[in-house]
């Protein structure tokens, strides 16, 4: 089964007052109309940056249309830095509503830092978005219009993915033929093994509505690379509706990922998630229960 275990102190996070309080589940009746899940590992030079453009955004919408509400939910990933102080003092100048920050107590991986972070959000949608500010945020808007054009939504549950796709020849251009085999041979995998109808399936700018996040999410195995895989091979086993957008993206300097080995590890992850999933090793579990 999917590993929701959290440790005490991952239940709590610190209120306007300087008091623990405890995170809320997403089985709770949302309050919110975003949330934005940011997983950091080791990103105290690259969060304010992405923060400060995410911010500015969703003030400008709020100060435009009073009753719309937002949180984000800072997920630190054990980082060995001050990412979660780097994280906090948002929280106090923004406040606790609008801003949380979730300290994981050793490192999960991005897909578990996702996951932890999408399972106690507030929002009616929830939007996982990369720490470097890679993707422009704005681009939000389309996103959010790809989602709309899916209705209506079975069972309220739709995806909709921000993509790179577009992008690939210039890419390619940029890029050294191993490297270019590699990104290939990966593509096939994710089509011959997982994933078809995605181009684009590792872009960390995707947009959930609330059941469709908690039905992935809860039944989500894979916490490292690979996570955004399987969370769409899910979606397929569970026919919910996925649509894929062309957002701008500029490449990051201070990238986690490592080429060769990182490919390596995702290939290996994507062979088990066709074979744990054929031997029903691994099931689809949607319940979602923290505990």
């Amino acid at each position: 089964m999917p590993n929701l275990h959290r440790s005490e102190e991952e239940k709590y996070f610190i209120s306007d007052n300087g008091a623990k309080e405890r995170f809320p589940s997403i089985h709770d009746t949302p309050t919110k109309d975003l949330t934005v899940v940011v997983p950091s590992y080791n990103e105290e030079t690259r969060l304010p940056v992405m923060m400060a453009e995410a911010l500015e955004f969703l003030q400008k919408r709020q100060k435009a249309q009073p009753s719309y509400s937002y949180e984000f939910i800072i997920v630190d990933d054990g980082s060995k830095d001050k990412t979660t102080e780097v994280a906090l003092d948002y929280s106090k100048r923004y406040g606790s509503d609008k801003v949380r920050v979730l300290t994981l107590t050793k490192n999960r991986g991005k897909g578990g830092a996702v996951r932890m972070g999408v399972l106690v959000s507030r929002g009616k949608t929830i939007l996982m978005a990369d720490a470097d500010g890679a993707t422009k945020f704005q681009d939000i808007e389309n996103v959010e219009k790809e989602l709309e054009r899916l209705k209506p939504w079975p069972d309220n549950m739709a995806i909709s993915c921000g993509s790179r796709a577009h992008l690939e020849q210039e890419s390619i251009a940029k890029r050294s033929m191993f490297r270019t085999f590699l990104m290939h041979g990966f593509h096939f995998l994710v089509w011959f093994l997982c994933v078809r109808g995605v181009r684009d399936t590792q872009c960390g700018f995707k947009l959930f509505t609330r059941e469709a996040a908690l039905r992935t999410f809860s039944a989500l195995h894979v916490d490292r690379w690979a996570f955004d895989v399987e969370l769409l091979y899910i979606a397929q086993c569970l026919k919910i509706p996925v649509a894929e957008v062309a957002v701008n993206w500029t490449e990051i300097e201070g990238s986690k990922l490592v080429p060769f080995w990182s490919w390596l590890q995702m290939g290996r992850d994507l062979l088990f998630i066709r074979l744990r999933y054929l031997s029903r090793a691994w099931k689809i579990d949607t319940t979602g229960k923290l505990n």
